[in-house]
């Protein structure tokens, strides 16, 4: 069977279809490219004589948001009372099933949940569209092309090895499956037949779901023993330029800084280093994280969200709310702002990365190092004071 990319090139120089005819040339290509990547006859005409081109699909693909999200409201819609105490059912129900499943991996049952309850509330909502409808949309659209082709294919290789009909195969608009909405790819890879019943079955299937995301941090690198992090406090004269996934100090040399527990007690020695993280600014909780945060931002490559799935876990696993409770931002700042921010920083000779609109961490970075050129604490965190500022230099700085 032929996994490589090479093949998948033909289809991604394809131009977006406007209409279903064009569609339908796409398809026909898949086809016979399908084939050569191994996939059956069978399979091919099955699906691919069957799905339909979505329209909406391409309109959410090519949505943005028109303002930055901001922590508080991340965090808040997100960790609430009802989400907590359905994990602690849902963990006592299943405590069994979680318990060999931990011993098996090493991965703490209250993270299974944490995930569960993140990626779907429990089950809750797979997602509305036909998985292959979606990803054949995608695929005949240049934008991500290539990814969303191998995807397709993917796919196609799990309805052919039983796991699921196609008609079963639901998820998000983007091609995301099941309980734990695994790509196809990443269901390839880390599924795994719990139960026994000869499929891997991440729709129908608690035991699977559970064990397949374990499984899957467990590939990744998950330390067993080692927790996700912990929220601290930091002293009023804190450097909040030592703030950031980049800058990882032992235990021993946050407390020389004076960082402690939230009681105030001094932190646990341990062998792991961690990282601070300040995602609401001074004003806001602070969080050493660990390696295993990391690993959590292999899953999905946002701070909020590794954040929100090492709380929530916490919360499930009987741990008291945050310390210090994220403060409620009252100005919405749009993506032209953010943008606009990024080509003033540019301005002043710092660099913020590419002017796309989006806070990453390279703009977080370069605001950080605004408020230290100009005396401010230097907590990297935007808001419409840190916005005037640098319109403000900018403007000066070219006249």
């Amino acid at each position: 069977m032929r996994w490589g990319a090479a093949l998948i090139v033909l289809t991604c120089a394809q131009p977006v279809y406007a209409d279903d005819s064009g569609f339908g040339e796409c398809i026909a290509r898949m086809k016979s490219q399908a084939r050569l990547e191994g996939i059956s006859d069978k399979t091919v005409n099955q699906v691919l004589s069957r799905v339909k081109r979505l329209p909406r699909i391409i309109e959410l693909d090519r949505r943005q948001p028109e303002f930055t999200q901001t922590f508080a409201n991340y965090f808040t819609t997100r960790i609430n009372e009802d989400r907590i105490q359905r994990g602690r059912d849902l963990y006592a129900k299943h405590h069994t099933l979680l318990n060999q499943i931990q011993r098996d991996s090493g991965i703490p049952a209250q993270f299974l949940i944490s995930f569960w309850g993140l990626e779907t509330s429990y089950g809750g909502h797979f997602g509305d569209w036909s998985v292959l409808d979606s990803l054949a949309t995608l695929a005949c659209d240049t934008r991500r092309s290539t990814f969303f082709t191998q995807e397709l294919f993917n796919a196609m290789r799990i309805v052919e090895a039983g796991d699921i009909t196609a008609e079963r195969m639901i998820g998000s608009w983007a091609g995301a499956m099941g309980h734990m909405q695994f790509m196809p790819s990443t269901f390839l890879r880390y599924a795994k037949d719990v139960d026994g019943d000869g499929r891997r079955d991440l729709w129908g299937s608690i035991p699977d779901a559970m064990g397949s995301a374990a499984n899957f941090l467990q590939q990744l690198g998950w330390i067993p023993g080692l927790n996700w992090g912990q929220e601290v406090l930091l002293p009023r004269s804190f450097d909040y330029s030592l703030a950031g996934r980049d800058q990882m100090l032992s235990f021993e040399e946050w407390t020389k800084l004076g960082v402690t527990t939230t009681s105030g007690a001094p932190l646990t020695p341990a062998a792991q280093k961690a990282a601070l993280i300040i995602p609401s600014g001074y004003q806001g909780p602070a969080f050493l994280v660990t390696k295993n945060f990391y690993i959590i931002m292999r899953w999905n490559r946002s701070e909020f969200y590794a954040l929100s799935v090492g709380h929530l876990a916490d919360r499930i696993a009987g741990a008291a709310p945050l310390f210090r409770a994220p403060p409620v931002d009252s100005a919405k700042i749009s993506r032209e702002q953010v943008r606009q921010l990024q080509m003033d920083l540019t301005t002043l000779g710092i660099d913020a990365g590419e002017a796309d609109g989006i806070l990453g961490s390279a703009t977080r970075k370069a605001i950080s190092l605004f408020q230290q050129k100009t005396q401010r604490i230097a907590d990297g965190h935007l808001d419409a004071g840190i916005l005037i500022a640098v319109r403000e230099a900018a403007s000066i700085g070219s006249r």
